[in-house]
């Protein structure tokens, strides 16, 4: 059975950093792209980073520029996200998502998705 798992989230403060995770099981990532995606209480879902199957990051928030990153390792079948120097507005649940080779804005068109990770940052 296919299925993605997301791990890593909890509280931070201002300043402080997170790793989320993201392991696949049931298939493997090699030929996917791998998108985090995340959702604000009464915001919308929105594309955060995504890694394509050949390696090749995009970033889709112009707010995590110079903070987060992604990076996927293909031997533990599992991606990453990278979160320094938080602020209270990355206050979200985090999704992970998966599509075929390519990274797409448009979270329509992504296969997969995990169950979320809630992250707080707060003082």
């Amino acid at each position: 059975q296919l299925q993605l798992v997301e791990s890593g989230g909890g509280s931070a403060q201002p300043g402080g950093s997170l790793r989320l995770s993201c392991a696949a099981s049931g298939f493997t990532l090699d030929f996917y792209a791998i998108g985090w995606f995340r959702q604000a209480p009464g915001k919308e879902r929105e594309g955060v980073l995504c890694i394509s199957s050949r390696g090749t990051s995009t970033n889709y928030a112009d707010s995590v520029k110079g903070r987060f990153t992604i990076s996927r390792d293909n031997a533990k079948n599992t991606v990453y996200l990278q979160m320094n120097s938080l602020k209270p507005e990355d206050t979200a649940v985090y999704y992970c998502a998966v599509r075929r080779y390519v990274c797409s804005a448009n979270a329509g068109s992504w296969d997969y998705w995990g169950q979320g990770t809630q992250v707080t940052v707060s003082s």
